[in-house]
């Protein structure tokens, strides 16, 4: 192979993530512009010249992660109210708190989180929140690849006010980015227990309209499916399908509390899962039948929800956490095996937003988002199986390189466009009001 190319990320092992899992032992990806040209062994690579060279050091070379579910700017609530009920949590501190918040303290949060998730190999992420519009400019100052839509529920908004103009907003948002290389926007109503039945119709309905997705918390735990059936006599989802709410545009975060005939459901209507369990762990919310939405085919992606519920927006310790939580739950080593969680991280997530025709792997023609792991440490000494090392032994702080769309977001460990010290000084300056409001409640 001979020619020039913007960027070549050589001597590492290439973790495609493609239909076929292809690894390449000691391969190289080139990238002109945003996309792959050429994926291979590294030898095939020593005529080409490269503007910009990553040297993965025999380490692995993979696509960037997928988060398909969080709320990036609660990164200012970290630690806020933890140890208490979902609904506590919620309403006696969350809420509240957010009351607090404007574009200016979220764009200073997503940037916060948009930092951590580069340094922790998220090249992609799905948010729900309030302000999204501030979330999108963010993501875009970021350089990261993001699915963003303003938080729609029945009683007023900090942002919008009355539903009726978050409609509105959620329509000039989709206006707004339509055309834009990284952020895309979807329709997100927060939960069938926060919506109203009209509510979620017309949701849907702008989603359909614009072909974008829809987002929304559900059946995320046991007190909602009771509230759900007592008010419809129906279960959430059942409840959604009732309302023609059910279809492969859906992403549904959570599905903690499903019985058989939702789990068909959501497998008929195409719809996919964003599957959180470390925050579903430390909610006491229970533990999402993954194993078995999987054996129906149901596309499921894996997300960290926000920090406020986690602490952090480290995907490498969800698989972990994913992967053990499923084998002692089921009492079976083999339920969630290392390739099927990898592939929950990256080409599923990918897949579950939408966006799998461009991201989520590493394959000629994709977008180049792509990450490096640095393999030369004790804990990742010595290795057999790379796909194992990913989900059980790699942690966010292993990865060395971050790509998005061609455009090197970190290398050595160090972000290039982000003025981390910055960021983290005015994060501290909100959370000092946050602290100062809660110490008056």
């Amino acid at each position: 192979m001979t020619g020039s190319v913007d960027l070549l990320i050589t001597n590492g092992i290439v973790m495609t993530m493609g239909a076929d899992n292809r690894i390449v032992d000691n391969g190289a990806v080139a990238v002109c512009g945003d996309a792959i040209t050429a994926v291979g062994p590294a030898g095939e690579f020593a005529a080409l010249t490269a503007r910009e060279t990553i040297d993965a050091g025999g380490g692995i070379i993979m696509p960037g992660l997928v988060n398909t579910h969080t709320h990036a700017a609660m990164t200012l609530f970290r630690g806020l109210a933890d140890d208490l009920p979902l609904m506590t949590w919620l309403n006696d501190h969350i809420f509240p708190a957010e009351a607090l918040l404007d574009p200016q303290k979220v764009q200073a949060g997503t940037l916060l989180g948009c930092a951590e998730m580069i340094l922790s190999g998220t090249t992609c992420f799905c948010d729900m929140y309030l302000f999204e519009g501030a979330v999108a400019e963010a993501a875009r100052t970021a350089g990261l690849r993001a699915v963003v839509g303003e938080v729609l529920y029945d009683f007023p908004s900090p942002n919008y006010g009355p539903i009726e103009n978050g409609f509105a907003y959620t329509c000039e948002l989709i206006d707004r980015w339509r055309d834009d290389p990284l952020v895309s926007i979807a329709v997100e109503p927060h939960s069938p227990y926060l919506c109203a039945p009209d509510l979620l119709t017309t949701a849907a309905g702008i989603a359909r309209d614009n072909r974008v997705p829809m987002v929304i918390h559900l059946s995320e735990t046991r007190s909602e499916v009771a509230d759900i059936r007592k008010k419809y006599g129906l279960t959430p989802v059942q409840h959604l399908a009732d309302l023609g709410v059910l279809g492969e545009n859906l992403l549904a975060c959570h599905c903690v509390i499903l019985d058989e005939n939702d789990m068909d459901l959501l497998q008929r209507h195409g719809v996919k899962v964003a599957h959180n369990p470390e925050s579903n762990m430390k909610l006491a919310s229970g533990i999402a039948p993954v194993a078995e939405l999987l054996a129906r085919g149901v596309c499921v992606g894996l997300g960290t929800d926000g920090c406020s519920s986690n602490n952090n927006l480290d995907l490498f310790a969800e698989m972990d956490m994913a992967a053990k939580l499923h084998k002692a739950s089921r009492l079976d080593p083999t339920v969630l095996d290392a390739t099927t969680v990898l592939r929950m991280a990256t080409i599923e997530g990918a897949r579950a937003l939408g966006l799998d025709g461009i991201t989520g792997s590493i394959e000629t023609g994709k977008k180049a988002d792509i990450i490096v792991i640095d393999t030369r440490k004790p804990h990742l000494t010595p290795m057999y199986h790379p796909a194992s090392h990913l989900v059980y032994a790699v942690g966010g702080s292993d990865v060395s390189a971050t790509v998005v769309g061609g455009r090197v977001l970190m290398k050595d460990r160090q972000l290039l466009h982000l003025d981390l010290e910055k960021i983290m000084a005015d994060a501290r300056q909100i959370a000092d009001e946050i602290r100062r409001h809660q110490d008056g409640l």
